[in-house]
Parts: structure tokens; C-alpha cells; sequence
């Protein structure tokens, strides 16, 4: 077995391999930024070394640093989680090179599967259909607008090394094909360190529906159930279930045989998950990640095992000592991503600060897998899930009901959570019936009754919630009040109730009319999009900014011309700063 693993990552993936690894008695060794020095995953290691820097790319992106600090610490094996260096060759084989376990697929594997024109290819091969698209990376924007051309739009451009929805964008027609491509070309490069696109046909209303894999290396390859991810924005996740509803077993079954079949064509070991859109009783390959998924834990509870265990035991070539037919799947379980996010109004707006506190649900069939803890500061340089909340019952709409009571549990405060929607989604009849798909939250859900709790950057700052316990009638009822921030006494002072409403932000962010721009949150200018005297409409973007790995549109408040741009590409800005002025 492994004696000491260093794992090349942070958050709640981390801390989830940690966990694992104190059970089976092997060492752990954590690496952290200069912003992680506190971090939870630090605090739970065994030993802990400084990669120096803030940003992922000087830090956990830093190949180099890794490599000394394995040397260092004597580590024997390393688990890339997910994100960061988790599908990418280059680190695995400078891994792999100097003697050292890679939990993970054999870099071949990742070589022919992480870039996902190849990964085309091979299912092909395979005999597995996959989605209509070019098996070329793109070169220029006119090839998006050629392609949407011949196969009908929308079109989708995606990360050829990549996955979870980063440096995907979705294309409606010509005129939006240039910025599209250079938005996730910047986001592909930002989160994967490479920015090679592709594009393929956009479904209308499909079902993400993936199949977990795990395969040793003594020949064996297994399918373990599928998992349907179909409730996301902006193409990333926010429930996932398994078994998936409304789903005919001969589909599952002829699915999971096409999970094989691909893993197999790339001599695939280690845990793995194929993925594929579901539509009118077809499926299609969509791709394979070739590592462990965020939501890796709803197939651990319907299965009963402990998928990084088995990563772990594979990895040190240790054999499955069980078959296909002794896989088993019982019951229903639900997980919901908490990403430090703003859902008012269905904005999703990035939400980076302190958490001031975080109070976990509890009960039977109740599992929360966190990267942070009370007094943990979320980043903006860094993906911004806080964790997953998982459920286990033994149907799915008792795992529903479930899941809807442990969030009502769940008490995070200090920055703004996606529970909210969560709520709404699990509560949607849509979700209750079955027959939601990929672009349902987006375009069917309704948010607007969702508020915004007044956390962040913008003028709403000056306030601070304080939840008070009150009687009213003999009855015991908690109350919410806005009270201004504590003066030199001490005290906090009651807000007006004339206090100016929460900016309205994200996708194109419109404002109260203002002519003078500001940003609302914490992060990074990558694109200034209008010149100084230009004449631009209410909600034309102005600057684009990336928070949290995602990038947002800052729009103008309000038609008029360009006055004053106080940013370039590369600035680093604070909620509220003025980056234009429109008069």
C-alpha cells in the first residue's frame, strides 16, 4: 500500500482525499498559496509546504514548485483531485518519471482522453457516436460561424482540455462568434494553463447523464451506475442524482457498456467518468474525465464504496476483487454544490469573503464534504465551491425531501451561497417529475422571489445582518434585522429604511442609471471592450472581469459616450472601484 500522499490540490477535494487516506493509515502531505496558508486542507494534513504566490497560477498550477516539495517530503504518491493538473499529461508523466505513483489514469490515457478532440476519436473507434463537431482545435472565429452554418445554431465552443463547464461558451449566431472564442480561449487558459477550443452541435433540450467507471490494471473495467447532472448554469453543476429518473434500465445498461468500451480504447486505469448528452432516447458521447468528479459521492452512497479508497488501492496495483454483476445500487442520493454565489434574480454572481460562520446539517442519511469552516476567507482567485451536500434515502423523493430539510439545517453566513436555488430547483415540479434538462435552470426557473442577503462589495456593504430570536404571542420566531455597521461605540446602528438597493450585476449588468461604472466584486480586468468617445447603449459591456475563475460582463448603466476608461486588461480591481464613466 501507499506509505505518504502528496495531494496537488486545495479545498474541499483535498480535504475528501485526506479523510480517506487517515483511515487506510497513509501519511498526507498538503501544498498551499500564500491566500491558503490557514486553509482547512493545511490544517488536516500531516505535513504541510508553501508553494508561494496567490493566483492558481503561481501556485497550485506550479509545476516546479510541486515537484520540489514531493522530493522534500518524501512522498511516495500523488492525488491531483480535481481541476488544476488532474488532466493534464505533462504533470502526470513528471510525476511518473521520477519514480512516483500518479493517482490517476496512465498519462497515455490522459494524453488521448484529457484533450477532448481525441477523445472524439477514440469513441469513435470505439464505436461509441458522440456529438456532431469539428475534431479540429479552432483557429479563428470564422470556423464557429462556418460550422454553425452547416449543422444550425446554437453552437457550443469547449475547452479541448478541459471540463466542468469551464471555457465553454455558447454561440446563438454569427455575430457573437468572435467574442465568445476569445472569452473561452481566456477561460480554458485561466483554469487549465492551456487554451486550445473546439466546437461541436449545441442539443435543445438534452439530459447530462455520465457513468462512473473504475478500472485496475489487471484488465478488469467496470461501470458502477450513472449519474444525472442535468440541473446547471452556465454549463456547471448544481445537483447532481443517482440513479437518474425517468431513465429505461436498457438505456443504463447499454450506456454503462459504452463507458467501458471507451475506457478500454485508451487503456484506461483508475477512477474515470464518461459523460454523455441524452436526448429523445439516443445518447452521445460527450466526453471523459479522466479523474475523479466533484460529484463522485452520490455513487459512493448508492453503491456502498469508497471510490478515492479505491483510486488509492489501484493505484498501488491492487486488483478488483469484485465483478460487474457484483455491483450493487440501492436507494437514491441527491447532491448540491454550495458555491459562494449570489443567486438573486438568477445572476449567480460570484460571492468571495470571510465565512463568519458555518453551521452543518445533521441527521440520518446527511453527508457534507466542505473545504472551509467558520472563519475560512473564500477567494477570488480560486474556484468557488465551499462544498457539496450530499443525501442518501431509500427513493428519490424521500432523498428530495431530505435534501430540502438539510438545507433548511445548513446556516452559512459571511458570503452568499446557491442554497437559495437549490431550494428552488429541488422543488421545481420539473425536478419532482423528472424531465428537467441542461438548459432548464436557465431558461425555465424562476428566481426573481430569491433577494440578495446584502453581502459584498456596492452600497449595500454599510449593512449587517444580525438574526435576533424573538416571542411573539408565546411563540418563539427568529427575526432578521439590517442594522448599520458598528460606530465607535461598538454598537450597531439601525439602517434607514431609504438605505440605496443591491447593483443589479452579472451577464450583462445594468444598473440604476449611473453614468459612472463600478465593479461589483473583487478580481481581475481581462478585456476592456470600448475605446474613450465611444457611443454605447444601456447594458453594452464595458470591461470584462474575472472573479472566482468565471468571467462576468460589466455592462453600461445607462446609453450615452464614453468618457473615461480607468482600467486596462491585467488590473486588479475591489468591489466598487470605477472602471468607466459613461455621460
Amino acid at each position: 500500500m501507499l506509505q505518504k500522499v502528496l495531494i496537488a490540490n486545495r479545498g474541499e477535494i483535498a480535504v475528501r482525499v485526506m479523510r480517506t487516506c487517515r483511515e487506510l493509515g497513509i501519511a498526507t502531505v498538503a501544498v498551499y498559496s500564500e491566500l491558503d496558508r490557514h486553509a482547512l486542507h493545511v490544517r488536516l494534513a500531516d505535513e504541510a509546504y508553501a508553494l508561494g504566490g496567490s493566483t492558481a497560477a503561481e501556485s497550485y498550477l506550479n509545476t516546479e514548485a510541486i515537484l520540489a516539495i514531493i522530493e522534500r517530503s518524501g512522498a511516495d504518491a500523488v492525488h491531483p483531485g480535481y481541476g488544476f493538473f488532474s488532466e493534464n499529461t505533462d504533470f502526470a508523466r513528471a510525476i511518473t518519471s521520477r519514480g512516483v505513483t500518479f493517482i490517476g489514469p496512465p498519462p497515455e490515457a490522459i494524453e488521448v482522453m484529457g484533450d477532448k478532440i481525441s477523445s472524439r476519436l477514440a469513441a469513435e473507434r470505439a464505436g461509441v457516436a458522440g456529438v456532431p463537431g469539428r475534431n479540429e482545435t479552432l483557429q479563428h472565429p470564422d470556423e464557429v460561424v462556418d460550422f454553425g452554418r452547416e449543422f444550425g445554431w446554437p453552437v457550443a465552443i469547449k475547452a479541448a482540455y478541459g471540463g466542468g463547464g469551464r471555457g465553454m461558451k455558447v454561440v446563438s449566431g454569427p455575430e457573437e462568434a468572435t467574442a465568445a472564442f476569445e472569452s473561452a480561449q481566456r477561460e480554458a487558459l485561466s483554469y487549465f494553463g492551456r487554451a486550445e477550443c473546439y466546437v461541436e452541435r449545441y442539443l435543445t433540450w438534452p439530459r447530462h447523464i455520465e457513468m462512473q467507471v473504475l478500472a485496475d490494471s489487471h484488465g478488469n473495467t467496470l461501470w458502477l451506475g450513472e449519474r444525472d447532472c442535468s440541473a446547471q448554469r452556465r454549463h456547471q453543476k448544481l445537483v447532481e442524482e443517482s440513479p437518474a429518473a425517468n431513465f429505461p434500465d436498457e438505456i443504463r445498461v447499454a450506456m454503462g457498456e459504452a463507458a467501458v468500451k471507451v475506457s478500454r480504447a485508451c487503456g484506461y486505469v483508475n477512477a474515470g467518468t464518461v459523460e454523455f448528452l441524452y436526448q429523445d432516447g439516443e445518447f452521445y458521447f460527450l466526453e471523459m474525465n479522466t479523474r475523479l468528479q466533484v460529484e463522485h459521492p452520490v455513487t459512493e452512497l448508492v453503491t456502498g464504496l469508497d471510490l478515492v479508497e479505491w483510486q488509492l488501492r489501484v493505484a498501488a496495483g491492487e486488483a478488483l476483487p469484485f465483478g460487474q454483476h457484483d455491483v450493487r445500487r440501492d436507494g437514491h442520493a441527491i447532491e448540491i454544490r454550495i458555491n459562494a454565489e449570489d443567486p438573486a434574480g438568477g445572476r449567480f454572481v460570484p460571492s468571495p469573503g470571510t465565512i463568519t460562520a458555518l453551521r452543518p446539517p445533521a441527521g440520518p442519511g446527511v453527508r457534507l464534504d466542505a473545504g472551509y469552516e467558520s472563519g475560512d476567507t473564500i477567494s477570488q482567485y480560486y474556484d468557488n465551491l465551499i462544498g457539496k451536500l450530499i443525501v442518501w434515502a431509500p427513493d428519490r423523493d424521500r432523498a428530495r425531501r431530505r435534501m430540502l430539510r438539510a438545507i433548511e439545517e445548513t446556516v452559512i453566513e459571511g458570503v452568499a451561497t446557491t442554497l437559495p436555488a437549490d431550494t428552488v430547483i429541488l422543488s421545481s415540479d420539473d425536478f419532482v417529475n423528472g424531465t428537467h434538462s441542461t438548459k432548464w435552470v436557465e431558461e425555465t426557473l424562476d428566481f426573481s422571489g430569491i433577494t440578495s442577503p446584502g453581502i459584498g462589495g456596492g452600497e449595500s456593504d454599510a449593512l449587517v445582518r444580525r438574526d435576533v430570536i424573538a416571542e411573539v404571542d408565546g411563540r418563539r420566531v427568529s427575526v432578521a434585522l439590517w442594522l448599520a455597521d458598528a460606530g465607535e461605540d461598538g454598537l450597531a446602528r439601525p439602517a434607514s429604511t431609504a438605505a440605496k438597493p443591491r447593483r443589479q450585476h452579472h451577464a450583462g449588468v445594468v444598473g440604476s442609471g449611473s453614468g459612472t461604472v463600478s465593479v461589483p466584486m473583487q478580481g481581475t480586468i481581462v478585456k476592456v471592450s470600448v475605446e474613450v468617445g465611444q457611443s454605447v447603449s444601456a447594458g453594452e459591456t464595458l470591461v470584462i472581469l474575472e472573479a472566482m475563475k468565471m468571467e462576468n460582463a460589466v455592462g453600461a448603466e445607462k446609453s450615452g459616450v464614453v468618457t473615461a476608461i480607468k482600467v486596462k486588461p491585467g488590473d486588479a480591481v475591489s468591489a466598487g472601484d470605477v472602471v468607466a464613466v459613461v455621460e
